[in-house]
């Protein structure tokens, strides 16, 4: 096969990234393109071979990387977010191409934030400092020290920004790391490679490896000489990574999945809630933290859901590289099969489609909010992973808080109200990683970021992340017994 494939006119190197060095494999697959289902490329299908070289790649790079200066992982860092911005325009196409999501936003928003990230958790580590404590008379000093090689495994609904939101902080933390993207979307991750080569970080230091799933995936996870695996994806992956760290006992950091609420209360402005009720068809209602089930307080319900179809049906569905677009296509034939297979058994049961419930050409599927749904149902209770909204009414408090903490997830919530200390009240009893109060998606690096019950394992942001990358020790030194003699 070809080592580059041509995306949109940017040349992506196909191989894997291990050890400084491109790898081929035996065996490909082949990565398809969203939009029109055209085929971008045949990918190095990775795994145990592979798995086993970018660990011992790690493993190697680590102890130099590890006594790196503060400072100077700082600066590399910051080179790689240079490098980032000089191909902003071409990390958003190519994603775009890859993954479907807007174009617009991948420009805008998405690629800047890449940037962010590094540059954030250079920032960050240069101020990372516990004071200093005294017990009897004892001092206490408490270090952060880098743990070692981290298998990173990233999903394919924003796989530049999720994957850097864990490769920036190991990284900074000092630690190695051995980077999984997501099979479905890999190809942004081996332009971060070479940004990262080009920005002077050394070889070993950041591998990249592709491949399907349990092929790589039990064999990075399973190695004795990874000490940190993050995840983001589904519950039952999640599972099978546990399962297969379990015997060296890796510490996981796991974002799952969600089901989250956006509560509507009678006082709320409802052009700001109808406002955040559409915004979460964004990324075709491919994100882990959307509010799909929407609940309206009843004495606004009527007039709420008048006004949400009049603005959802407004949607532009389409091609992603178009400026007007909002909303495109599902991730692959896959996803979208899931997709339509849980509207059609909602309706089948009893759910009515006030808009949508239908598949668009090729996988694109129609903005859909689903009515008359029972909490007990799938559609309520299951991750969807599509543009597919609930509406379910309530009438107080208690009822508002008891559907929206009845599910096993707890990832994020959403309040719409006018009263301040109604949004403390409901808040405060919200079982979620995020509450959000009159907004949506306000992610600042600083906060703790992750889920509660089947939404995830540990929280990301900040001192948080460094937490986890990092092994934490506290030195405890007596006040005396030291040999003036020398010093």
């Amino acid at each position: 096969m070809s080592d580059n494939i041509t995306v949109a006119g940017v040349s992506v190197d196909t191989r894997h990234w291990i050890d400084g060095e491109r790898v081929a494999s035996a065996g490909t697959f082949t990565d398809h393109s969203p939009i029109d289902g055209t085929v971008l490329g045949e990918i190095a299908r990775g795994g145990p071979a592979e798995a086993q070289a970018a660990v011992a790649a790690a493993r190697d790079a680590f102890p130099g990387w590890a006594a790196t200066p503060r400072a100077e992982r700082a600066r590399i860092l910051h080179a790689v977010a240079d490098g980032v911005e000089k191909r902003i325009e071409e990390l958003a196409i190519v994603e775009t191409t890859d993954n479907g999501a807007l174009l617009r936003s991948h420009r805008r928003g998405v690629m800047p934030r890449v940037a962010h990230n590094f540059r954030f958790f250079a920032d960050w580590l240069l101020r990372l400092d516990h004071e200093d404590f005294e017990t009897r008379g004892h001092t206490n000093h408490v270090s952060w020290d880098p743990a070692g090689p981290c298998v990173l495994i990233t999903p394919w609904n924003a796989p530049l920004m999720l994957a850097t939101w864990k490769v920036a902080p190991a990284l900074a933390a000092g630690d190695t790391v051995v980077l999984k993207p997501a099979e479905w979307s890999p190809l942004t991750a081996s332009l971060l490679a070479d940004i990262a080569a080009e920005a002077g970080l050394p070889a070993g230091v950041l591998n990249v490896v592709q491949g399907y799933g349990s092929e790589i995936g039990d064999a990075l996870t399973s190695h004795p000489d990874v000490r940190r695996i993050s995840f983001t994806g589904s519950v039952p992956t999640a599972r099978r990574i546990a399962e297969s760290a379990a015997a060296n006992l890796t510490p996981l950091s796991l974002e799952l999945g969600g089901k989250s609420p956006l509560l509507v209360f009678a006082d709320a402005d409802l052009d700001l809630a109808v406002d955040l009720a559409v915004e979460q068809y964004d990324n075709a209602g491919q994100v882990c933290l959307a509010a799909t089930r929407l609940l309206v307080e009843e004495p606004v319900a009527e007039e709420f859901t008048r006004r949400f179809v009049e603005k959802a049906t407004a949607l532009r569905q389409g091609d992603p590289r178009d400026e007007d677009t909002d909303i495109g296509p599902t991730i692959h034939p896959r996803q979208l099969e899931k997709i339509d297979g849980f509207v059609r058994r909602a309706v089948a049961v009893g759910a009515r489609a006030v808009i949508g419930g239908r598949r668009g050409d090729g996988q694109y599927y129609a903005p859909t909010l689903l009515t008359d749904v029972a909490q007990d149902s799938e559609i309520v209770q299951e991750e969807v992973f599509g543009p597919v909204l609930t509406l379910q009414t309530f009438t107080g408090e208690d009822e508002a808080v008891r559907l929206a903490n009845d599910t096993r997830f707890g990832l994020a919530a959403t309040v719409a109200t006018g009263d301040r200390e109604r949004a403390e009240r409901v808040s405060a009893r919200l079982v979620a990683g995020t509450v959000w109060v009159n907004c949506f998606f306000v992610r600042d690096l600083q906060a703790p970021f992750g889920g509660s019950r089947q939404s995830g394992v540990g929280r990301e942001g900040g001192t948080w992340s460094f937490d986890f990358y990092c092994d934490l020790k506290n030195t405890v030194t007596a006040p005396k017994g030291w040999d003036h003699n020398h010093g």
